[in-house]
C-alpha cells in the first residue's frame, strides 16, 4: 500500500526509548481503542494522521516486550481489562508475535479481534507472500527495529560484551532484510551497518505499511 505522506511532527509522539521501555497511553477521545506493540506507534499514528481516523485511539504496551513474547498475552489481557469499558470497541493490533496461539486464544476469548499474521515482519511485507517466500535464513528489521537496533539485538544478546557469540547466533542465516516502512535513506544506511555488524548480507524491500493499512482501515469503518 502506497506511504501515506504524513508529517508527525505536531504529534506528541514519544520517542523511540519511551516506547520500548513504557509504551503509550491512550488520548481517550475515540470510540474505538487500538491496544498495539510500542513498535508500532509511528506507522499507526501516521495512517490516523493521513486518513483523519480520529474516532480510533491508540495505547501501546512496551516494544520490549518483543524479547518476552510470553508476557505479551497476559499484557494484552490487562490492556483490555482496563480499558474496555471505556470504548465501543478494543483491537488488538499485535499478531502471534512468538505467543505460540496463546494471544490469539486469548482475544478470542475477550471478544476482542486482532492482526492476523505470525508476526509484523508478515505483515508488513503482507502475509500472502510472506508465506510464499518461505525464507528461513533472513533475519528482518523495521524501520524501528533499526532506529532500536542496539537496544533490541545487539544488547540483549550480548554481543556489546562478547562479539565473538555473533557467528553463534547468526550463523544459519545468510541475509538481513530491512523491511522498509519509509522512504529514509538515512535509515537505509543504518540498517546496511547493522547486516554488516551480524556479517550478514544485505537486502532492502520497501514494504511501506502493508496488511497493517488494510486491517486498520477495515477497523476505521
Amino acid at each position: 500500500m502506497p506511504l501515506p505522506d504524513v508529517d508527525l511532527t505536531d504529534v506528541n509522539l514519544p520517542d523511540d526509548r519511551t516506547l520500548t521501555e513504557t509504551g503509550l497511553p491512550p488520548a481517550r477521545a475515540g470510540r474505538i481503542l487500538l491496544i498495539a506493540c510500542g513498535a508500532l506507534a509511528r506507522e499507526i499514528l501516521a495512517l490516523k494522521a493521513a486518513n483523519g481516523w480520529d474516532h480510533l485511539d491508540l495505547t501501546c504496551l512496551p516494544a520490549k516486550l518483543h524479547n518476552t513474547p510470553d508476557r505479551i498475552t497476559g499484557a494484552v489481557r490487562e490492556a483490555v481489562a482496563k480499558h474496555r469499558a471505556a470504548y465501543d470497541r478494543v483491537f488488538v493490533v499485535y499478531a502471534d508475535c512468538g505467543t505460540g496461539g496463546q494471544l490469539q486464544a486469548a482475544c478470542a476469548e475477550m471478544g476482542v479481534e486482532m492482526v492476523p499474521g505470525p508476526h509484523c515482519y508478515s505483515f508488513f511485507e503482507g502475509n500472502e507472500t510472506f508465506a510464499e517466500r518461505g525464507e528461513v535464513t533472513c533475519f528482518y528489521l523495521t524501520d524501528f527495529l533499526v532506529r532500536q537496533f542496539d537496544a533490541f539485538v545487539w544488547q540483549p544478546l550480548g554481543l556489546d560484551r562478547h562479539p565473538d557469540l555473533r557467528d553463534m547466533y547468526f550463523g544459519n542465516y545468510e541475509t538481513l532484510v530491512y523491511q522498509a516502512q519509509t522512504d529514509d535513506p538515512g535509515l537505509t544506511e543504518k540498517a546496511r551497518t547493522c547486516a554488516e555488524r551480524l556479517g550478514l548480507a544485505f537486502e532492502r524491500r520497501m514494504t511501506g505499511y502493508g496488511d497493517l493499512a488494510l486491517t486498520l482501515a477495515g477497523v476505521a469503518r
